[in-house]
């Protein structure tokens, strides 16, 4: 997977925008105004995303891709390098659980307006 490829992705999500908040080098896409995947544009080959705290021990545990959150909340955040052994389905799998864990921990209200677009 390469950059484009994640943007496009992760713009395919009901409610997803992107932005530069933290400056021109960091591309953040956000549900609702909470981010759940931040990509560095210079180096472009890895994501931040969000997980679930007991799931991301065990997925640094079985993949050297998956490291760590660089510069987040580590337990709450992983690293993810998409030019290893990972595949687009596996790349894919870890977007779509931060999107939802980001997803779900929106009021109800906020949940109910995105998926009516």
């Amino acid at each position: 997977m390469n950059i484009e490829e994640l943007r496009d992705y992760c713009l395919q999500k009901a409610g997803a925008t992107e932005g530069l908040p933290f400056g021109e080098e960091t591309l953040v896409f956000k549900v609702g105004e909470k981010i759940f995947l931040l990509i560095g544009l210079e180096q472009g080959n890895r994501f931040n995303v969000k997980c679930d705290p007991e799931r991301a021990i065990a997925l640094r545990e079985q993949h050297e891709e998956v490291q760590p959150g660089f510069h987040m909340n580590k337990k709450h955040w992983n690293t993810v390098f998409m030019d290893g052994r990972l595949t687009f389905k596996e790349l894919h799998e870890l977007i779509d659980h931060s999107y939802e864990l980001v997803f779900n921990s929106l009021p109800q209200v906020k949940r109910a307006e995105i998926a009516s677009l």
